[in-house]
């Protein structure tokens, strides 16, 4: 997200958020003392689980989380759901750019530049 912006203002209802992209929510996961949102059986047949929510990080923004299991790909073909391999990583896409307001290209660009910080870093200093 950009400088000003709050996840909470750009997804005011995480579950229903959630629900609109993946299905029904089934349980909560603890991560980093957040609770995060599981959906065990997901609307798409690619995905076997999705995990998603708000981890907050005390002083700094609070982030969001998300961790999805896909099937192998010869299984979700041999079944016959190629269109929902395709409609899968729309999906995923369309998420993470309602949540971030970023799209694609530009998350990918600023994981280049997360790395190459990281790289520029002494270890262990």
């Amino acid at each position: 997200m950009r400088r000003g912006e709050h996840l909470e203002d750009r997804v005011p209802d995480m579950e229903a958020f959630v629900e609109e992209y993946f299905g029904p929510v089934t349980d909560t996961e603890e991560h980093n003392g957040s609770d995060l949102l599981v959906v065990d059986e997901p609307d798409n047949p690619v995905f076997e689980r999705v995990v998603a929510g708000t981890v907050a990080y005390g002083s700094k923004k609070d982030k969001l989380a998300l961790h999805i299991d896909e099937r192998p790909a010869e299984e979700v073909i041999a079944e016959g759901h190629i269109d929902a391999a395709e409609d899968a990583v729309s999906k995923k896409n369309n998420f993470l750019e309602e949540a971030t307001g970023r799209d694609a290209k530009s998350r990918r660009e600023s994981l280049k530049r997360d790395v190459e910080d990281d790289a520029d870093a002494p270890d262990n200093v």
